[in-house]
């Protein structure tokens, strides 16, 4: 397992971090959820593999997720070196309504109950989980920058939230000296591709790492599913409706097929390569996994163990690709080389550079 700084910060995490929303049989996850019994072993093969970033949630399995870990946690001896990462914003009281959101009352009640249930008195890393479209930004990170120095939590970060909401956390924070998100956790995959033309580039320039989650799709990217009249079939647990609620498209098979194709050409099973894509694009800092077994674990780590080659890349992000909408569609080099400074030759040009096309010319270069 390898090792990389989150954001602009000393901290450094495995690229794959152990995601456990399936850690408890309670709650809104308690379809698919793992008993204590059958959690540990999944555990203990992640600690083996070499992997120190752990998440959770307050949400996840109505706590038993948190309650769960903290056993498995305190049983393994390994709380110092464990990146152990927890989640506020979803309601844990439905009759109290300031038992939900990003408010000051909250955040604080949903970090002393997370710790408890943990069984520890520290975060190494706390996430605004879901942009509750409320509360000021102003006050989250105040808020967080108390808990650091309340050391409470050693570093702050983001979840699902606009990029301009986490622009503008990042900029308020550097401006007053206040504690900077290092982490911004989004879905990203080959059939999730939205949050390229804002947030990798923000997250690059404001210093969050990037931490994926549904990197394979719900499941869709596995291959256990085909294309039936009723929508979609499969071994997995994914109803006819597709991965994350939405339905499959046409594109989306496209992607599979491409991805099929580009496995089986390496060797390696779809999964692994959707993984692989992910952990190797620009400002993701880990691929937060989720595994039912410890084999699943092992497929998981291999998945780090090769590169895609770049025409093999390429296949995979043409199929995956989606059409830039305005203003986006202005930003790509081909745009950029006759908007900005026409016919002036400005800027380098890698090697064997050619210029592009309007109107049947070639434009001017220097």
């Amino acid at each position: 397992m390898h090792y990389y700084l989150l954001g602009r910060s000393g901290l450094r995490v495995s690229r794959l971090a152990l995601g456990t929303m399936n850690f408890g049989t309670a709650g809104f996850h308690a379809a698919y959820g793992k008993t204590e019994a059958e959690a540990e072993p999944i555990f203990r093969r992640y600690l083996e593999a070499g992997g120190n970033f752990v998440d959770t949630a307050d949400f996840y399995t109505a706590g038993e997720s948190e309650r769960i870990l903290g056993r498995l946690i305190t049983s393994a001896g390994v709380r110092d070196r464990l990146v152990l990462t927890s989640k506020f914003t979803n309601s844990t009281d439905p009759g109290d309504p300031n038992a939900s959101g990003n408010g000051r009352k909250h955040m604080i009640r949903a970090l002393e109950a997370s710790l408890r249930r943990l069984g520890t008195d520290y975060l190494d890393l706390y996430l605004l989980h879901t942009w509750d479209r409320i509360t000021p930004v102003e006050e989250v990170v105040r808020t967080f920058d108390d808990l650091v120095r309340a050391g409470k939590i050693r570093y702050a970060g983001l979840s699902d939230v606009p990029a301009w909401y986490a622009a503008r956390a990042q900029s308020y924070a550097d401006a007053h000296g206040l504690t900077p998100m290092i982490n911004l956790q989004l879905p990203y995959s080959l059939i999730s591709r939205g949050i390229e033309p804002e947030y990798l580039p923000m997250a690059q320039s404001l210093g969050l790492g990037l931490t994926a989650w549904s990197p394979i799709g719900g499941g869709l990217l596995t291959g256990k599913y085909r294309r039936t009249a009723d929508g979609l079939a499969g071994a997995g647990r994914l109803g006819t409706d597709g991965a994350n609620g939405r339905p499959v498209s046409d594109r989306d098979w496209r992607v599979i097929d491409a991805l099929d194709g580009v496995a089986t050409e390496l060797g390696r099973s779809m999964a692994q390569v959707a993984i692989n894509w992910v952990a190797t694009q620009p400002a993701v800092g880990s691929v937060i996994i989720g595994a039912s077994s410890p084999e699943q674990v092992d497929g998981n780590v291999a998945a780090l163990d090769f590169e895609i080659p770049r025409e093999l890349r390429d296949r995979l992000e043409q199929a995956s690709a989606e059409p830039l909408p305005a203003p986006y569609s202005m930003f790509t080099p081909e745009y950029q080389s006759w908007v900005v400074s026409p016919g002036l030759g400005i800027g380098d040009k890698p090697a064997g550079y050619a210029p592009p096309i309007i109107n049947g010319a070639a434009l001017p270069v220097g």
